[in-house]
C-alpha cells in the first residue's frame, strides 16, 4: 500500500476578507484550487481591530463554507431565518446552495479570536439544492484520545471516533489532530482523495522521503495514496482535511462558485434583482 508523500509546501499569505477581518489564506491564492477544496482562511488575532468588524451579511451560491472556531465567539444570521452563536470548539458546516446570504459577526470586544474557513465545491447536481446546515458543538464532538494524541473528528472515522457528516458526495476527512513530541499520527486515507495538512503550530514529519522543514501557519499538499505518517518533532497541533475530487469545471465570481460564466452572470442578475434567495 502506497505511502503519501509531502507533494507542495506553502507558506499562507496575509489577506483580509468581509469588514477588515485579517487572515492568512493558502487555498484560494496557491494554489487556485484543490478540487474538491476552493480556500482555505486561518483567521486568528488578539488584537480585536483585526476581526471586529466582521462579516456583515453577503451571497453565496454553489459551495460549501466550513467554518471551525477554536477560540472565541461569532453570531450567525442569515437568510433562512436562522440564527445562531459559534462557541470555542464549535463548527458550521453550510450548504448554501442555490442561494444564501448570511452574516458572521464577532460577539467579543477583545480577547483571542482564532479560527478556520474552509470552501468545498459542490457538483452541478447539487449547486442549486435548497441551503441545509450541520452545527457541531464542541461538546457533543466526537473524540479519540490516548497517550499519544487527541483526534478531534468532524467528518470520517478515526478508530472508534466518528464525525455527524455522512453520505456527503466527496466523502470528506476533516480532523484536528493533536500530537506529543516525538510520537507519531497513522491514517489510511482512500486513494481516490485529495489531502492536505494545515500545520497550525509545532514542526512536524511526513511520510518516508526528505522534505523542508514543515513549521506553524503552513499548508501542506500532500500525493496521493493510502498509508498517512506524521510524526512530531514538537508537541503539535495540525488539521488533516481530505476529499474526492468532483472533476468539473468551475467559474468563480467571488462568493459564487458554479460550472460556467454564464451562470455567474445569473448568480450577480439573480442578487441585484432580489431574486438570489429561493423559498
Amino acid at each position: 500500500m502506497s505511502k503519501i508523500e509531502v507533494k507542495q509546501i506553502i507558506d499562507p499569505i496575509p489577506a483580509s476578507d468581509g469588514a477588515g477581518v485579517k487572515l492568512k489564506r493558502s487555498i484560494g491564492v496557491e494554489p487556485d484550487y484543490f478540487d474538491p477544496f476552493l480556500m482555505l482562511d486561518e483567521f486568528g488575532s488578539d488584537n480585536k481591530d483585526d476581526y471586529i468588524g466582521g462579516f456583515p451579511p453577503h451571497p453565496h451560491r454553489g459551495i460549501e463554507t466550513v467554518t471551525y472556531m477554536l477560540q472565541g465567539e461569532f453570531e450567525h444570521e442569515d437568510s433562512t431565518g436562522a440564527k445562531g452563536r459559534m462557541s470555542s470548539g464549535d463548527v458550521q458546516w453550510m450548504k448554501t446552495g442555490s442561494g444564501i446570504i448570511h452574516s458572521e459577526m464577532p460577539t467579543m470586544s477583545e480577547g483571542r479570536l482564532h479560527g478556520f474557513q474552509l470552501w468545498i465545491n459542490m457538483p452541478a447536481k447539487l449547486k442549486m439544492n435548497k441551503p441545509d446546515y450541520i452545527y457541531i458543538d464542541s461538546d457533543k464532538m466526537s473524540v479519540h484520545k490516548d497517550g499519544d494524541k487527541q483526534v478531534k473528528v468532524i467528518a470520517g472515522k478515526f478508530e472508534k471516533a466518528e464525525g455527524p457528516v455522512k453520505g456527503h458526495n466527496v466523502e470528506p476527512v476533516y480532523f484536528d489532530v493533536e500530537l506529543n513530541k516525538n510520537k507519531e499520527f497513522n491514517f489510511k486515507l482512500p486513494p481516490t482523495h485529495n489531502t492536505f495538512i494545515y500545520l497550525i503550530n509545532g514542526e512536524i514529519e511526513i511520510g518516508t522521503k526528505n522534505h523542508d522543514q514543515i513549521k506553524d501557519s503552513t499548508l501542506i499538499l500532500l500525493e496521493k495514496g493510502e498509508n498517512l505518517n506524521v510524526r512530531a518533532k514538537t508537541n503539535t497541533k495540525f488539521l488533516v482535511i481530505s476529499g474526492k475530487p468532483i472533476n468539473e469545471e468551475i467559474a468563480r465570481g467571488g462568493p459564487f462558485v458554479m460550472n460556467t460564466k454564464s451562470e455567474i452572470l445569473q448568480a450577480v442578475k439573480d442578487y441585484h434583482n432580489g431574486t438570489f434567495v429561493k423559498q
